[in-house]
């Protein structure tokens, strides 16, 4: 305990106008200043009559928000229900002193934040101050102290508080208008694919639905097989592009009513790189995954597949999920060369081309599917 305050201690005695001492704060047009009054004050005393005089003070002075204590204990349940903008700390208390309230609230208080904390005390000596602003102390009073003095010191330590607060908010604002501008620029970017996917999709698909169902049923069958909900979305929205490519390939070849011959059909096989080609550089992970899509839809489970001839797991994950829901979905509806399949043929098919020209594993998960959903 370092003793209690008398009334006729303080300088100048509270009879005196303190409100005048901050009247041009008050005034004051600028935001940061003009919000001051408005701050969360904790005063932790041991001797109730200081925290009544504290505390008189600063309401005659225009703050609203003044809490008291006289139990240091209490400091961190205060802390927290209060979130106080300053902390007025008796630095001399029997049972838990100053420091022992600084060291309670260091964890409590997060590094970014700026807290100030006036230290009240009658112990002016080096070492005292030395380690209290060591743990956190950000200016002292010396008891008794003068009225002009300590709402000088309040003040001047409640500007930089607020100017900190101003500044976080203005700075997460502006996180926020970056997530919200990153996320209309990914908006665009994938309106823009999917339209290209659409524009493409209609040369041999009258209702333009082929590019979308795919990427649908592609999104399925990665949940299926676990794949993570960030990637499988890139997966949605890559699918669709798979046959980009086919806006290289001739009318005559690609709207053929009949089967291709050997040279047509190489030149068919062209769409994947041509996709790929179109897709390539891409910076982002949906133009990225999508071009390897475009490039490797058409390779098969055994390596008898286009246009690498790759197998097994080095064909990528998104290109062998797509192979299945790409040929299941073009033989479930109407092509220009062929009409629709039953759909109990279209899955003994699909079973068929297991450890073949699909993954089982990918099978297995489509199998399990409610293929009537599907169509």
């Amino acid at each position: 305990m370092e003793g209690s305050i008398r009334p006729d201690e303080v300088r100048p005695a509270l009879a005196q106008p303190a409100a005048g001492i901050l009247a041009k704060a008050r005034n004051d047009e600028r935001p940061v200043e003009a919000s001051i009054f408005a701050a969360r004050i904790l005063i932790l005393d041991d001797e109730p009559a200081n925290t009544a005089i504290l505390r008189r003070i600063l309401e005659r002075a225009g703050y609203t928000r003044v809490a008291a204590s006289n139990d240091p204990l209490q400091a961190a349940a205060l802390f927290l229900q209060l979130r106080p903008d300053l902390i007025c700390l008796d630095l001399h208390m029997p049972g838990l002193d100053g420091f022992g309230v600084l060291d309670l609230l260091a964890p409590l208080i997060p590094p970014a934040t700026y807290l100030p904390i006036l230290m009240l005390t009658g112990d002016s000596t080096s070492a005292s101050k030395q380690r209290a602003l060591s743990l956190g102390a950000k200016d002292f009073v010396t008891k008794p102290f003068d009225v002009d003095e300590v709402l000088l010191r309040i003040r001047n330590l409640l500007i930089p508080r607020f100017m900190h607060l101003e500044l976080a908010g203005y700075n997460e604002l502006l996180e926020r208008q970056v997530r919200e501008r990153t996320r209309a620029l990914e908006d665009s970017r994938v309106e823009v694919l999917e339209r290209l996917a659409r524009a493409a999709e209609f040369r041999d698909d009258a209702t333009g639905q082929h590019t979308r169902r795919v990427g649908l049923l592609a999104g399925r069958l990665a949940e299926s097989v676990g794949v993570s909900g960030s990637e499988r979305e890139t997966i949605v929205r890559a699918a669709p592009l798979h046959d980009i490519g086919k806006i290289g390939v001739p009318d005559q070849i690609l709207l053929k009513p009949g089967k291709l011959n050997p040279e047509e059909f190489e030149i068919m096989k062209r769409h994947t790189t041509i996709g790929a080609e179109i897709l390539a550089g891409g910076r982002s992970s949906l133009i990225q995954m999508a071009a390897e899509i475009a490039h490797h839809h058409h390779e098969h489970w055994d390596g008898q597949g286009y246009p690498s001839g790759l197998d097994h797991a080095s064909i990528p994950l998104p290109a062998r999920i797509v192979a299945l829901a790409d040929v299941y979905d073009a033989l479930t509806h109407d092509r220009p060369y062929r009409t629709a399949w039953p759909l109990a043929e279209v899955l003994r098919e699909i079973q068929r081309q297991s450890g073949t020209q699909f993954d089982p594993q990918i099978v297995a998960a489509f199998m399990a599917l409610p293929h009537t959903e599907l169509m």
